[in-house]
């Protein structure tokens, strides 16, 4: 018995020596055709200032100065829903890596029984107890289960790629939400300060026209300029309330005030960003390294699938004991035991098998198809945000001279009207393009700050701790 059960035990340490054959493809990383440099960048920026660091490598508390802003950012990454199931996701796949991992290990049960039996011509009918230990083993010959975990560990890995996705846009979102909060309070403060400039034009002009100095038409102007301003102001005022409540919504709180910092223009943009090289891309931005790990996922499925056409092979052992007593349960003939290895060959599947090999492998270019269009949107994401930000800082500027030769045309006219040199109308003219260009000078300046968001977020800047 002695000998059997040590020819058991070797035949079993000698089936998993050998089992170290993992069958299907090993995962090699597809090639990407990376362009040398990115397309945007200002003419004047050199290879060397490509190559530098880049902008997405700094962490987002040293990208946004303002305090204000920072507190949100941090309240944000503490409070909001996306994230806190983002990271739901990453304990989901850390709990079912632990499970896919635990098939590679044997198992082991305590099992009991109790029956009650007869067996003619016996008459008493006893009742049988049996307890006994039942472990079995099943080898991993092929590599299935260590592929599955293979699978399981890249989607992990996929989920905390998809947790820092989360995080890049989200405090690109709270950035970007903010600085429009901003300038719509600068749009407000235009407003508001045209509407008492309006008024005190109204006073003036209802006090020319009791004297006879202006015609009725002018009153009348003037009166719809004072309207207009404050159209503006509860219009203005009604989006920053919308817009604070959107901004509630990404810090995980309800529709409330949000506390204010810097001016929009007084937002420290660099004048230049460094872009880095597009191969570090790559493994900077969290959505290519989430659809690499995914194609990582799908190419180890296709070994577990092809594993599924051999024997799987398997080693079990029952000890135990069995009597109609349970004071002689461990004692005497009442014990057994067994152990040896089985195998399960498959002969006829209906092509089930077969179906779910050539689904792994579709399965697997289709991830490998997602990778690389992930990744080159990676590059045309960047790209465009550096042309967007560097036409955006042009643009602000042109609004800002434009903005200032309008303001001070408004003063010479306003000038003029008062000595009686020039018309109601003209000067109405000339104060309405000068309200406008403001406003135009305002926006110049969020879409340069959220052209600054953009290209943090497209170079994979965000999610760094």
């Amino acid at each position: 018995m002695t000998k059997r059960l040590l020819g058991s035990i070797s035949t079993g340490c000698f089936l998993f020596v050998i089992a170290g054959c993992t069958v299907g493809p090993n995962y090699q990383r597809p090639a990407v055709n990376s362009p040398a440099t990115y397309r945007g960048l200002a003419p004047d920026q050199t290879q060397t200032q490509a190559a530098a660091n880049s902008f997405g490598d700094q962490q987002w508390a040293t990208v946004f100065h303002d305090e204000v802003l920072q507190g949100l950012i941090q309240e944000a990454l503490k409070n909001n829903f996306d994230l806190r199931i983002a990271a739901t996701r990453v304990i989901e796949a850390e709990d079912n890596l632990r499970i896919v991992r635990a098939n590679q290990l044997p198992t082991l049960n305590g099992v009991s029984s109790v029956s009650y039996q007869r067996t003619p011509p016996v008459r008493a009918d006893p009742t049988v107890d049996t307890f006994g230990l039942q472990a079995s083993w099943a080898l991993d010959f092929w590599g299935e289960f260590r592929r599955a975990t293979e699978s399981a560990r890249a989607t992990l890995l996929a989920s905390k790629a998809g947790e820092n996705a989360v995080r890049s846009t989200l405090v690109s979102g709270v950035a970007s939400t903010y600085y429009q909060l901003r300038e719509l309070d600068n749009e407000l403060a235009i407003a508001q300060a045209t509407l008492t400039s309006r008024q005190e034009g109204l006073r003036l002009t209802t006090l020319r026209v009791d004297g006879g100095y202006s015609a009725a038409t002018d009153l009348y102007s003037s009166q719809v300029l004072v309207s207009e301003a404050k159209a503006s102001i509860a219009s203005t005022q009604s989006n920053i309330e919308q817009t604070e409540n959107a901004l509630s919504v990404l810090l995980g709180r309800s529709p409330s005030e949000i506390a204010r910092g810097k001016s929009l223009r007084e937002q420290e943009l660099l004048p230049e960003v460094p872009a880095g090289l597009p191969s570090a891309l790559l493994e900077r931005r969290p959505d290519v390294q989430a659809a690499e790990e995914n194609l990582v996922a799908a190419n180890a499925n296709v070994g577990v699938a092809k594993a599924l056409f051999f024997p799987q092979i398997s080693l079990t052992g029952t000890f135990g004991a069995s009597s109609t007593s349970l004071l002689s349960l461990l004692n005497g003939p009442g014990t057994f035991w067994n152990i040896g290895p089985s195998l399960a060959q498959p002969i006829f599947q209906g092509g089930r098998i077969q179906a779910n090999y050539h689904l792994s492998q579709a399965q697997r270019d289709e991830a490998e198809l997602t990778y690389k269009e992930t990744a080159l949107t990676a590059f045309q994401d960047v790209s465009s945000s550096l042309i967007a930000y560097r036409k955006a800082q042009e643009f602000r500027t042109a609004q800002e001279d434009r903005a200032a030769s309008y303001q001070e045309g408004a003063r010479l006219a306003k000038l003029r009207y008062d000595n009686g040199v020039t018309s109601f109308l003209e000067y109405l003219y000339i104060e309405q393009q000068y309200f406008s260009a403001e406003l135009q000078a305002s926006q110049a300046r969020l879409l340069a700050a959220q052209s600054y968001v953009q290209v943090y977020q497209s170079l994979g800047g965000g999610w760094q701790q």
